[in-house]
């Protein structure tokens, strides 16, 4: 994956590649580097660290025995949906152009 980082496309890690011959761009030297690279134990020692993700839980998915009907939910979206087309179509017409069909 490309990525525009300042004036140079680079290839983004983040996206795959081999992690482990990715390189820290910040130094004591080079304060202003964007990338740091840190140790476990410097990590874990640090005060209130924790790798705990029990927050990332999502609490709907414990709740579908409660969700309505497919249709419902579909009914929903597609009200949702027209609400918010009506909502653009109002805007462009404020906006000028009134040949927006309705």
């Amino acid at each position: 994956m490309k990525c525009y980082n300042g004036l140079n496309d680079r290839t983004d890690k983040r996206f795959g590649g081999n992690r482990h011959e990715r390189k820290a761009t910040w130094s004591e030297r080079k304060p202003d580097g964007r990338w740091r690279a840190y140790a476990y134990d410097d990590l874990i020692a640090r005060d209130k660290a924790s790798l705990d993700i029990f927050w990332l839980k999502d609490e709907s998915l414990e709740a579908s025995d409660n969700l309505p009907n497919p249709d419902v939910i579909a009914q929903e979206i597609v009200d949702d949906l027209e609400s918010a087309l009506e909502q653009f179509r109002l805007i462009t017409n404020d906006l000028g152009n009134d040949s927006v069909k309705g």
